[in-house]
This record gives C-alpha cells, structure tokens and sequence, in this order.
C-alpha cells in the first residue's frame, strides 16, 4: 500500500545549508521509498502573504526548482508542480471556507500571534493582518485535501495547521453526509538535523548567518564557511567540539569515521582556520556535482518549465476529478442534471461499467472522409485530417485503436495537440489557452488511446475464445 506525502516549500528566498540538510536532503532520500507516492509543490500563493516584491518571488521559484532538481528530486518518481499552477487549489480552497468556523481562524498561531503584537504596541488588533494571513490554515487545508494525502512533514510550529485541515475535512464530510476527504496526519520527523548558522544559531535568513547551497558558487561557500564564529584558543591548543557550531556543521556532512577523526584532530590542537578548510573541502565534495546541475538548469529555465508543467498535469490528473465530485456535491451541477423533487427518495445511483472512449465519423461537405474521438466522459479530444478514401480513414482508426497512448506519436503544436504517424500529422486536438491544460489533455489522450487499446484487445481475445469453442 502507498502511503502519499505532501510537502510545500515557501518560494521566498534562495536555498542555504540548513535547508539541504533540514529538508531538501531528507524530504529527496525519502522520496525513494517504494511505498511513498510523494508531492512536492513550490508554493508560491503563500509566498505572496509573506512578501510583496514580485522579482523575488519569481527569483525564488526558479532557485528553489533547480535546487531541488540538483540534489537529486526525480520528476519521473515523484509529482513536483507549482501551487499556482492548479486551479483546482484556490476553488478547493473556497469550497472549503465556506465550511470553516471562523472561531477556528481566530485560534491559528500566526494570525493569534500578530493580534497579540498589536495590543503590546497599543495598535489596533488588527493593524497589518491581511487576509492572507487569516486564511493561510484554509489555503494549506485546501494544498493537502485536494490530493487526499495521507502524511504531511512538518515541523513541531506547524503541528496546528495539520490539525485544522483535520478539523475542515472533517466539518465538510459531515456536511455533504460522505467521505471525501482522508484524514492528513502530520509527519514529525525528530531526526533531522537543524544546522546552526555562522553566530552559532539556527541558520536562517532570519538572522543572517546562512551559508548558501549553490548561490555564489564555491568561492561564495568558502567566504561564508571562514567567517564561522569560533573560541579564541588558538592553534596547539585542544579545542572543544560539544559547543562548536563548526564541528555540528561538518558532522552533519561526514561519515562517522570522518566526525570521529575530525574531531580527535580538534582535541589535538588543530588551528580553528585549517578546521574551517577541512569543512569546506567536505562539504564541497558533496555539493560541487549538485551545484554544476544547478547552473546547468538556472542556465536552461525552459526545462524546468516543462518538468514543472508536467508535473502540473500530473497533480491536476488527481485534483481535477476530485473537485469536479465535491462541484457535484455542493450543487454546483450542470443544467442537464436530472432535479429531485424535494419529497422524492433519493436512490443509490446505480454502479454502471465505465463506456470506453469511441471514434464517430462523418463526411465533410467536399465528400470527404473524417472522424472524431471522443473520451469516456464525451469530451472531444481529437479531430482526423480528411480523407478522399473511407478506408484510409478506417485504418487509421483501426490503427488507433491498438497503438496504446505509451507508444502514440504526440506533439504540441501551438495551442493545441496534435497526433502523429510516420512523421504525418493525421489528427489535432482542441486549442487549450495554456501549457498546463494542454498537458492535462495529453494524459487524457494518453489514458483514452490505453483505453481504445485495452478494449481491443478484450475484445479480439473474446472472439478467440468464443472461436476455440465452436470448434471444440
């Protein structure tokens, strides 16, 4: 059984140490299980309650992206997209407003947090809280609902946030009398390591004592590890390890036999100067063939581009069907809904097998010859070229009939997608306004070609049976 973990990183900033050994090294090695269907998502519609500036945020998404993709995050294995590019989040997340208890806002640590700064500084309660902020614990609810994940990592301060997710999933099941959503539990993940910064406190951008990852490349590393605060004992004399913020930043690089070397060199006298180049030269074997992936991605933005939309398709594959039921459930149907009667019984709908998608032809006003195919649900998803001959018409829908969507030749082309064979564009999609939805349209067209195929092949080994049979 597959267990799905979500994770959310904040696109607020650039990446340092005490991220890839607090979260990205972890979150990636994790991500390895073979029991782990994991999610990781740039999120960037919470980036914009934490910052205003629209350059670092844009900035943050492509570091942060290629930081991740460097240390190691396979795209194929895992769903990585950015938060902004589901639409499916923002309508979950109103669905879900609308059955949040506003008391329950009013407890949520943040906002609390900024109230009770207020009333110390004899401000209005609610001088500077946006919205945003107020709404945070929903948006996250809606992050985690949307894919109904099982196990979120966080971290001991974002415990609440999980527990209100709980709280609305729960509120919005009772409400419309059904299961939608699992239960999310949060994952505390004792172990890992929180890296101390330059002064010998957490890391963090907060204080300004980070070492970064990948920005200004080794020399930038290098600078940042020489200006760690050490003692005063100088070279000869034995140095200390249980306090040295330099000794736990190289222990969280190194092997035990490493550490246990390191640090009996320290006890011995080693200079504070000659230690600081030994955990640069350790680190610096970890991170320089990360960092040459990075640059090679910061220089080719485009491929993240296209692994991100992928990823987006993916995620959407997911979201989509799911807010499309819980649409249904709130009443948000389409006209052609067949309307009970307030005093009707309402019956259990019957479980009907799912219709497989299907070609229909017909013959263009200049006589010739073309066909549609239309998915399981009626959508249309593709229009042949013409044909003067019917029975060209007819192999190629017999050939697409058994091509299967693994091994179909696929393009996007302009606003839409077309289908190939021998090189030939013999059929196009529908034009999508954006590259998200195009590559929602082609999983659709990928899983209605398996579809096609699958239903062929029952069918051919049907008659073989029925014909093995007749003669015996």
């Amino acid at each position: 059984m597959h267990t799905r973990v979500l994770t959310g990183i904040t696109t607020t900033g650039t990446p340092h140490l005490g991220n890839y050994v607090g979260a990205i090294r972890p979150a990636i090695q994790a991500s390895r299980g073979a029991n782990v269907d994991a999610f990781y998502f740039m999120a960037d519609y919470h980036a914009l309650i934490k910052s205003d500036d629209a350059d670092r945020v844009e900035a943050s998404r492509l570091k942060i992206t290629a930081s991740w993709l460097a240390a190691g995050l396979d795209p194929d294995r895992v769903t990585f997209y950015r938060q902004s590019d589901i639409p499916e989040v923002p309508e979950l997340m109103w669905l879900l407003t609308c059955v949040t208890a506003k008391g329950l806002l009013n407890r949520a640590h943040a906002y609390k947090a900024a109230v009770d700064r207020n009333i110390e500084n004899q401000e209005d309660a609610d001088a500077g809280v946006t919205a945003g902020l107020y709404m945070y614990p929903v948006l996250m609810a809606a992050d985690i609902l949307a894919f109904n994940a099982n196990k979120v990592p966080v971290g001991r301060d974002q415990i609440q946030h999980i527990e209100m997710a709980r709280d609305i999933a729960q509120r919005f099941n009772h409400t419309y009398g059904r299961e939608f959503f699992v239960m999310p539990e949060a994952l505390i993940e004792e172990q890992v390591a929180t890296l101390p910064g330059l002064d010998g406190r957490k890391m963090s951008k907060s204080y300004d004592n980070t070492i970064p990852l990948f920005e200004g490349g080794a020399k930038g590393m290098r600078e940042a590890i020489m200006k760690i605060v050490t003692d005063s004992r100088a070279p000869g004399e034995p140095k200390d390890t249980e306090d040295s913020a330099l000794f736990t930043i190289y222990k969280a690089f190194a092997s035990p036999a490493e550490t246990g070397a390191f640090a009996e060199a320290l006890h011995g006298g080693l200079g504070w100067g000659e230690a600081k180049q030994v955990l640069f030269e350790r680190i610096d074997s970890e991170v320089a063939p990360m960092r040459e992936k990075y640059e090679a991605l910061m220089a080719s933005p485009g491929q993240m581009e296209d692994i991100l939309l992928a990823g987006a398709a993916k995620a959407r594959a997911i979201a989509g069907p799911l807010v499309e039921t819980l649409r249904e459930a709130v009443g948000l149907r389409s006209a052609r809904h067949t309307l009970k009667t307030p005093d009707e019984p309402v019956s259990a709908p019957a479980v009907a097998k799912a219709k497989p998608p299907r070609f229909a032809s017909f013959r263009d006003a200049d006589g010739s010859f073309r066909f549609r195919l239309f998915g399981a649900d009626g959508e249309e998803l593709l229009l042949s070229v013409s044909f003067a001959d019917p029975k060209a018409a007819g192999a190629l829908r017999q050939t697409l009939s058994t091509v299967g969507g693994t091994h179909a030749a696929i393009e996007s082309q302009g606003d839409h997608l077309a289908l190939l064979v021998d090189g030939k564009v013999v059929a196009n999609g529908e034009p999508y306004p954006d590259e998200v939805a195009r590559a929602a349209a082609l999983l659709r067209l990928r899983g209605a070609l398996d579809a096609l195929a699958a239903a062929t092949a029952e069918e051919a080994a049907a008659k073989a049976a029925s014909n093995a049979t007749q003669k015996a």
